[in-house]
C-alpha cells in the first residue's frame, strides 16, 4: 500500500473530517462605469466602511471592490453567502457595475486609478500609504488585476486520525509541517488550477503601453493575447514582482519560512531606495526594502493564522503556527455571476486534501527554480498540444496531460470517500468533468473566456457584455444566509467602528509608524 492510500485510509475512518473543512473566499472586482471604464467615484458610502465593514472592504485602489465570507463549513453555504454580498453591494452602487474579468478594462491614464482611502486613523493612513508605496514601486495598472482568493483549513479530526492524540504543543509543530508538506505539493502540482481555472488568456492593449514584452501576441482589435495562455494575472506581466525573484524564501518548514520572511522585510533595495521614504514632508512608501511589509510578498499559496490585535503575520505564526492556508491563483471566473463556482470550490477540496496526504519530500532552489519554470509555461501556453513539463530536478518529463492523469487517479478516490460521507456525487461529477479537460483542453475557462472574446470582438465588449448580465443576476438574487437588515447593520457598525479608531489616535502618524517598525531596528 503507498504512504497515500495508507493515510486516505486513516482519514477513512473517521467521516466527520469531510463534514468540517473550512472554507472562506475574498473575491475582488473592479467597479466600472456604463461605458466600460473604471469608476471614478469615491468607495460608496452607502457600503459602510472599507476600514472596518467585515464583508466588503477595498483593494489597491477605491474602485476595487473586495468582497470576504466567513469561515463556513458547507459549500452551499459559503456560496450563498458570496451572493448575499454581491447582491447587497450591486443593490448600493446604482448604475455602476462589477467587472467579471481578472484583467482590468480600458485604462486611459494612471492617475485615473484612484489609491483606497481608508480615513484619518494612523491604521487607514498607514494602509494608503502601502498602496502609495506599491503604485511608485510596480506602477497601479499591476495592482487592479483581480484575484480570488481561498482560505482553507482541516478540522481537528483530521490531524487525529492521521497522528493520534498529541500534546497541544506537538500538534502546533505537527500541522505546521504537514501544511508546509502541502504548500510545497502545491508549488509541485498546483499549475493544475491555471490550467482548469485560468481564465485571462488575453488584455487589453492599454494595459502594456510602454512596457517591454517579448511574448508574441496576437490581437482582436485593441485586445492582445496568447493563443495557448491560461492565466496572464499570473505571468510577469501580471500580478508578480521581479523585485522579489530574488528573495529565496524556502517552505521545508516555518523557521525556514519566517527566516526568509524576515530576511526580505529587512533586505534593503536599491532600486526602491531611489524613490525615497519621505520627500519635502510628503511620505512615498513605507520604507525602501525589498518588501515594505509582509503582505507585499507574492505568492501562489501563503500560510496563515489569524492574527491578534496589532499582531503582524509573521508574528501570529510564530506564536501558533499554521493555521489555515489562503489559495492565491485562482483568476476570477467570468462564467460565474460571483467570480466562483462551486465546482471550483469541490475541486479545491479535493486537491488540497491531496496535497496533504500524499508524500511531499523538502524542496532545494534546484526544485524551486523547476516548478516555477512549469507555472510559467502552463500560464503562457498551458493548452498547447504536448506541453512537457519537468518534475523535480532529475530530468523526468511528462506531458501535462499524464501528469494530470495521474494526479486524477487519486483524485477520484477521495472523491468516493467525500461522497459516501455527503451523500450524492458532487465530488465525482467534479472529478468526471474535469478529468475530460484534460484531453479537451478547449473546455478549460481560458479556452472558453479566449472564444467568447473573439465572439465579442475584444475583451472590453466581452467584460460589458457579461457585467450587464450579472449585474441583473445580482440584483434580483434572494438573500439565503444574510438580510438586507443585517448588511445595514454591519455598514452602521463598521462607520461607527472607524470614527471611534479616528478619535482615539494620541499618536502623531509619524510616531506610529516608528512604533511600527521598530522591529526593524
Amino acid at each position: 500500500m503507498t504512504n497515500f492510500a495508507a493515510r486516505l485510509e486513516r482519514v477513512a475512518h473517521q467521516p466527520e473530517v469531510f463534514q468540517q473543512f473550512g472554507r472562506g473566499v475574498e473575491r475582488e472586482t473592479l467597479r466600472y462605469t456604463p461605458e466600460g471604464a473604471i469608476a471614478q467615484t469615491p468607495h460608496p458610502t452607502a457600503l459602510g466602511s472599507a476600514l472596518t465593514n467585515r464583508w466588503i472592504t477595498t483593494d489597491f485602489a477605491e474602485s476595487l471592490l473586495e468582497f470576504i465570507t466567513p469561515v463556513s463549513h458547507d459549500v452551499p453555504t459559503l456560496m450563498s453567502q458570496l451572493a448575499d454580498i454581491h447582491h447587497f453591494a450591486q443593490s448600493k452602487i446604482g448604475e455602476e457595475k462589477l467587472w467579471p474579468l481578472s484583467m482590468p478594462c480600458y485604462v486611459g491614464n494612471e492617475d485615473d486609478i484612484t489609491l483606497a482611502q481608508y480615513g484619518s486613523s494612523n491604521s487607514g493612513r498607514m494602509k494608503t500609504l502601502y498602496r502609495t508605496g506599491l503604485k511608485r514601486r510596480y506602477g497601479s495598472l499591476m495592482q487592479i488585476i483581480s484575484g480570488v482568493h481561498f482560505n482553507f483549513s482541516f478540522p481537528d479530526s483530521f490531524w487525529d486520525a492521521l497522528y493520534g492524540e498529541q500534546s497541544e504543543e506537538q500538534r502546533q509543530a505537527t500541522k505546521s509541517d504537514a501544511y508546509f508538506a502541502l504548500i510545497r505539493n502545491y508549488y509541485r502540482f498546483g499549475w493544475l488550477i491555471p490550467y482548469f481555472f485560468g481564465a485571462s488568456p488575453a488584455l487589453c492593449s492599454s494595459f502594456i503601453q510602454g512596457r517591454e514584452t517579448s511574448l508574441a501576441f496576437e490581437n482582436i482589435g485593441q485586445t492582445l493575447y496568447l493563443p495557448h495562455a491560461t492565466s496572464l494575472r499570473l505571468s510577469d506581466l501580471g500580478y508578480t514582482n521581479h523585485a522579489q525573484s530574488v528573495l529565496k524564501i524556502g517552505f521545508n518548514g516555518i523557521e525556514q519560512y519566517l527566516a526568509g520572511l524576515n530576511a526580505a522585510i529587512r533586505t534593503p533595495s536599491d532600486e526602491f531606495a531611489e524613490i525615497g521614504v519621505k520627500v519635502a514632508g510628503e511620505y512615498r512608501q513605507l520604507n525602501s526594502n525589498v518588501l515594505q511589509i509582509e503582505n507585499e510578498l507574492y505568492a501562489p499559496i501563503r500560510p496563515k493564522r489569524v492574527a491578534k490585535s496589532g499582531e503582524k503575520p509573521s508574528e501570529a505564526l510564530a506564536r501558533g503556527g499554521v493555521e489555515y492556508i489562503e489559495v492565491r491563483s485562482l483568476d476570477v471566473n467570468p462564467f460565474s455571476p460571483i467570480g466562483i463556482s462551486e465546482q471550483q470550490v469541490r475541486f479545491l477540496d479535493l486537491f488540497l486534501t491531496w496535497t496533504a496526504l500524499t508524500d511531499s519530500d523538502p524542496m532545494d532552489d534546484c526544485e524551486l527554480a523547476c516548478w516555477r519554470d512549469n507555472w510559467s509555461k502552463v500560464v503562457l501556453e498551458g493548452r498547447k498540444p504536448g506541453l512537457e513539463l519537468q518534475i523535480g530536478c532529475h530530468g523526468e518529463k511528462l506531458s501535462l496531460q499524464a501528469w494530470a492523469k495521474r494526479v486524477f487517479a487519486d483524485l477520484s478516490l477521495i472523491a468516493e470517500l467525500m461522497d459516501s460521507v455527503h451523500g450524492g456525487s458532487a465530488y465525482q461529477d467534479v472529478c468526471r468533468e474535469l478529468e475530460s479537460w484534460i484531453d479537451h483542453p478547449e473546455r478549460t475557462l481560458s479556452a472558453q473566456t479566449l472564444a467568447l472574446t473573439k465572439e465579442h470582438g475584444g475583451l472590453g465588449k466581452t467584460g460589458c457584455a457579461l457585467g450587464l448580465k450579472y449585474r441583473e443576476q445580482n440584483l434580483n438574487h434572494q438573500y439565503k444566509v444574510y438580510s438586507a437588515t443585517l448588511m445595514e447593520e454591519e455598514v452602521v457598525r463598521s462607520v461607527a467602528a472607524q470614527q471611534q479608531l479616528e478619535q482615539q489616535d494620541q499618536q502623531s502618524f509619524d510616531a506610529f509608524l516608528e512604533h511600527y517598525f521598530a522591529y526593524l531596528k
